[in-house]
């Protein structure tokens, strides 16, 4: 069905919602205030479609040639209210906690900020994204939210033979202006050459990753050629990182992310972090607690920390390979520090971290919604949310951190 609408607002998860006469429709694509058409569609208790035109576009929409899945074309100081209104919303609808909500920390750069990226190669040769939930693709020229020493090794890839593979990806690195390549798919031993041919054109290093349908680099990986990690500066620390690992993609909205989360944990004798990688935050919380414990499942991020920690000369901190359910037995802890993936915290794990019946936690989400539906669980046995800030570390998209803090009651 082809109908008419307003968009009313934008909504967690970054869709549009509108009115009809039969009930509210959820759109990709559209902005507050605009008019549309868009093909709609019935599900079980509203619409959902798409916007196949904007008839009356916002004088606030803005698109410095955004990619696809950039679903947020606006005015960047227009884009602020709009995620902020996401974490009140998820705290208000999906908590039902009336704690504050403190204004949101724009990113230091709007654009030229992402230091990693993912693409598909293009049938025609290139490096293209997919257009979101669909299997055709646009070639990528230039991105203006990549950070330039990923915008060059680009332009380098697009002209480079591309064989064999399902996916490229980059890593970059700011402070040393680096760039890493991973090659997704095929055989490790096919592209040995091609890796060496990468490094003498300016890469700084080359990985292999098999393709995984569980993810990118979720499966077998190897070292091809060049440097292993490259140094990125969270901050005052300079860690590193590398193509196979987690790291925030924004080092400089996450390192002031970092600090606030260790001035709310104050300090102590002992601080466990879970989903910890490779233990930026450990490293910023390390300051002022006697011990610090990092966790993760990934070995590769815990090898990374504790190569960092050591150069850092930061004995206080450890780490550990063990999945976020075990907390318990990392315990006592006065503080606990968790990062989840988008689904937020398994029963499992939040049960696990009751156990430990830390006094203070510290919990930093990329999902307002899964994490308003923790805070909701903390708060039901006993946490009081004390602190709520969101942070923009993915200008021109949807997304947004909230960093939060909570207390145990007495």
């Amino acid at each position: 069905m082809i109908s008419d609408l307003t968009i009313e607002k934008l909504v967690p998860g970054g869709m549009a919602l509108a009115r009809t006469a039969e009930g509210a429709a959820l759109l990709r694509g559209g902005l507050p205030g605009e008019r549309v058409r868009a093909r709609i569609e019935r599900k079980k208790n509203h619409f959902e479609g798409e916007v196949l035109e904007v008839l009356e576009p916002s004088p606030d929409r803005e698109d410095p040639g955004l990619p696809p899945g950039a679903d947020l074309p606006l005015r960047y100081e227009t884009q602020l209210p709009i995620k902020e209104g996401f974490v009140r919303e998820s705290l208000a609808r999906v908590a039902r906690l009336a704690a504050s909500v403190w204004p949101i920390r724009p990113s230091p750069a709007p654009l030229g900020y992402r230091t990693a990226a993912q693409f598909a190669l293009h049938p025609l040769g290139g490096l293209a994204y997919r257009l979101p939930g669909s299997d055709e693709m646009v070639r990528i020229k230039r991105d203006p939210l990549l950070a330039e020493p990923l915008q060059e090794a680009v332009e380098l890839l697009n002209t480079w033979p591309l064989v064999g593979l399902e996916e490229v990806a980059l890593r970059g690195s700011l402070l040393t202006g680096e760039v890493q390549v991973g090659l997704v798919g095929g055989k490790a031993r096919h592209f040995r050459k091609a890796a060496e041919g990468l490094v003498e054109a300016g890469i700084a290093g080359v990985w292999w990753g098999a393709a995984d349908p569980r993810g990118r680099f979720r499966g077998p990986t190897r070292f091809l050629a060049g440097k292993e990690t490259l140094l990125e500066r969270y901050g005052d620390l300079e860690v590193q990182v590398d193509m196979v690992s987690f790291a925030q993609v924004n080092p400089a909205a996450a390192a002031a992310l970092y600090a606030e989360a260790a001035e709310l944990a104050g300090s102590g004798k002992s601080a466990l972090e879970l989903y910890g990688g490779s233990g930026v935050l450990g490293f910023f919380l390390a300051r002022n607690f006697e011990q610090v414990t990092v966790t993760d499942l990934n070995r590769r991020s815990i090898e990374k920390g504790r190569a960092d920690a050591a150069r850092l000369r930061l004995a206080n901190v450890r780490f550990a390979r063990a999945d976020a359910r075990e907390a318990a037995r990392f315990g006592p802890a006065e503080l606990v520090a968790i990062d989840p993936p988008r689904a937020g915290l398994s029963r499992e794990t939040l049960a696990a971290i009751l156990d430990l019946s830390p006094s203070k936690i510290i919990y930093i989400a990329c999902d307002p919604a899964t994490w308003a539906r923790d805070v909701a669980r903390l708060a039901e046995r006993g946490y009081r949310l004390e602190f709520v800030r969101p942070y923009d570390f993915f200008p021109y998209t949807h997304h947004v951190e909230v960093l939060s803090y909570l207390t145990k009651s007495s």
